[in-house]
């Protein structure tokens, strides 16, 4: 386990720079949090990252519930599960490919009950001491 404090938005986009460094696909990411920890924002800087493109439109699939993009490292999925209101429904989403050969970012994994991977890299984002500082909980 690792923790890490960051104090900025451009602090949170150099962690999720390095996290995307090191990974390789297939590799499952779940991001976990409070409403405004920050889990949107890790996801837009990876994506961002990995495909080589800074200034690329990242949208939040809060009601798509899933985008894709293609990156050096492979096909990325990125994944909300907010609205999702039964383990089931990932099924419809593509699930079992996106598990198969895919980078998958995950905001709200706790919606996948039973179908959470149990080998996949979490990250917890909890609120800091300081306004607008984040404390990241990485665990592989």
């Amino acid at each position: 386990m690792r923790q890490v404090n960051v104090h900025s938005l451009e602090e949170t986009e150099a962690l999720a720079a390095e996290i995307a460094d090191g990974i390789s696909s297939p590799r499952i990411i779940l991001l976990e949090g409070t409403l405004g920890m920050g889990k949107s924002s890790f996801a837009r800087a990876f994506i961002r990252h990995l495909c080589g493109a800074p200034e690329m439109e990242v949208p939040s699939p809060t009601f798509t519930l899933v985008q894709g993009y293609d990156s050096a490292k492979g096909e990325i999925w990125h994944f909300d599960l907010y609205r999702l209101e039964d383990p089931e429904e990932i099924w419809e989403l593509g699930w079992e490919d996106a598990l198969s050969d895919h980078i998958c970012l995950i905001e709200w994994p706790d919606r996948l009950g039973h179908y959470t991977p149990d080998d996949a890299l979490r990250i917890t984002i909890t609120a800091g001491d300081a306004e607008n500082s984040r404390i990241f909980t990485i665990e592989n």
